[in-house]
């Protein structure tokens, strides 16, 4: 099984956490988007979500 790279445009780093999300406008409550990320774009990644006023949060670990 291959690693799970972060979704960071460019980025071929191995991901160490999800960041979880959703777009209110389009999405249901229980509807879940996840992007995997590595240890220096997780913060990126959050803020980038953040800034759209999406709901997000971080899962620390990646299942593989």
């Amino acid at each position: 099984m291959t690693d799970l790279e972060c979704a960071r445009a460019g980025c071929r780093s191995a991901a160490t956490s999800h960041v979880v999300w959703r777009n209110p406008r389009i999405h249901a409550a229980d509807r879940e988007k996840i992007w995997p990320a590595c240890d220096e774009h997780v913060g990126f990644l959050r803020d980038y979500l953040a800034a759209r006023d999406f709901p997000v949060t971080v899962r620390d670990g990646v299942p593989g």
